[in-house]
């Protein structure tokens, strides 16, 4: 097992890494810009190394200041968390090269899962079904508007190198490709240094579900069944996950779970991966992508398989082999995770930046807090809005429904706008309370909230 465990990160996934790592027995080292400096993620860790100034391309993005962290610390090995360096091919071939260990999945799977023309590739390649729509990047706008017409409108513009919601655009007709088409390539380079699009049919109103993958560097390969993200903001953004999809049926999920370790496995995976998937109204799936690294929403999964996800990447990067096979695994349960962020939600979710003057969290049986902030921190501009996720289980949903409403009523917040006032809202919407959500709800809700 490693010695010292670098987290190249902040915030509350920062944390969460920082406790795996010390259950083991592990020394932590943390980095933190000079905003972040008075963060519980610097003054939990053994360690804590400034690299830079407040904004993230000063600091946590900062290549050259983050491995003169590591060689620094002495580290033996780092976690990259969510975000930042988790998906760079070249941040896990740096670390390769100071012979530091990458807890995360090979460079190699890391370029193929995120380039999705490679990635429907791979799909295809693995017997996995995936979205009618172009093969590998549309090389042209005349070429994109000829594929539209070949599937059908609506479609979607999708960016090559895209994630985390940003660089799709829906379009429902010539017209609108035509005029979004050079924007949404332009956005694209903008956001991921490369412009290269695709081009997909649309699928009306889906569920979001995603499987949890866990390989060794062995071989062995399981699924940690599923998590519905289907509650999505208006750029695709999540904002509550729960486990499992409430409409899954044993066939389905054995489908699924399978056909995501066909895909993961193709590429040769290995620790912590995600694959997405869309579920249409007549229950067919369809791959969407893979996330190579831990998801925000890994909590959910923790909570209904009783195993703790940073502790398997530990263990797989130090070149354990799994303790469990497929067969050992087994869901009980039902979570559900609620995104807080520093936004007004009757500001069209405007960022919210300030001191936070009063922070009243909730509690009870079956309620769990990830965060870094506390009364007295101050959010900065400079950094994602989401400070806190607040994990709720029971032993049904309706249970776990129960006790979130209740966890969000005893949540209080002073000092900066909250969306803990919509997420009240929200959880108690009729549509939610049954499961009949798709990621057309949040859209429908904030239309209904206008009438």
């Amino acid at each position: 097992m490693f010695k010292k465990v670098l987290v190249a990160n902040r915030g509350e996934i920062a944390l969460r890494v920082m406790r795996g790592c010390k259950a083991l027995g592990i020394e932590t080292v943390a980095i933190y810009s000079q905003m972040d400096k008075d963060s519980l993620h610097v003054s939990f860790a053994d360690h804590a190394i400034c690299v830079g100034e407040a904004s993230n391309t000063d600091s946590y993005l900062n290549l050259a200041n983050v491995l003169m962290a590591v060689e620094i610390s002495g580290a033996d090995a780092v976690h990259p968390g969510y975000g930042y360096f988790s998906e760079r091919d070249h941040f896990a071939e740096a670390l390769a090269q100071m012979g530091v260990k990458f807890i995360g999945p090979p460079a190699s799977a890391i370029v193929a899962m995120g380039d999705k023309a490679k990635a429907k590739e791979a799909a295809i390649a693995s017997n996995c079904p995936v979205v009618p729509g172009s093969d590998g990047p549309v090389e042209t706008e005349q070429d994109a508007l000829a594929l539209a017409t070949e599937i059908g409108y609506p479609v979607l513009l999708k960016a090559v190198a895209g994630g985390g919601g940003r660089g799709i655009r829906k379009v429902a007709d010539p017209a609108e490709l035509q005029k979004c088409w050079s924007i949404a390539q332009a956005e694209a380079q903008a956001s991921f240094g490369n412009d290269a699009m695709l081009v997909e049919k649309f699928v009306e109103n889906p569920r979001h579900v995603e499987i949890q993958v866990l390989f060794d560097e062995h071989g062995n390969g399981v699924y940690l069944f599923e998590r519905e993200c289907s509650v999505q903001n208006l750029r695709h953004q999540k904002i509550v996950e729960e486990a499992p999809f409430a409409l899954m049926d044993p066939a389905l999920r054995k489908e699924m779970g399978e056909a995501a370790v066909r895909v993961a496995g193709s590429v040769g995976y290995t620790n912590a991966g995600t694959v997405e998937f869309l579920v249409d109204e007549q229950g067919e799936f369809y791959f969407l992508e893979m996330n190579t690294r831990l998801q925000v929403e890994h909590p959910v999964t923790e909570s209904v398989t009783g195993l703790d996800l940073v502790e398997q990447q530990l263990r797989i990067a130090s070149g354990e082999k799994l303790s469990f096979t497929q067969n050992d695994l087994v869901l009980s349960g039902h979570s559900i995770e609620a995104r807080i962020t520093a936004q007004d939600p009757d500001n069209d979710f405007a960022p919210s930046t300030g001191r936070i003057t009063l922070w009243n969290a909730p509690g009870g049986i079956g309620v769990r807090m990830d965060t870094h902030v506390y009364a007295g921190f101050t959010i900065s501009p400079f950094y994602d809005p989401m400070i806190a996720k607040l994990i709720v289980t029971g032993r049904d949903r309706d249970e776990c429904l129960r006790r979130l409403t209740v966890a969000l009523d005893e949540f209080h917040v002073e000092g900066i706008s909250t969306n803990i006032p919509f997420l009240r809202r929200l959880v108690r919407h009729p549509d939610y309370v049954s499961g009949k959500v798709t990621t057309a709800f949040v859209p429908s809700m904030l239309e209904e909230a206008l009438v």
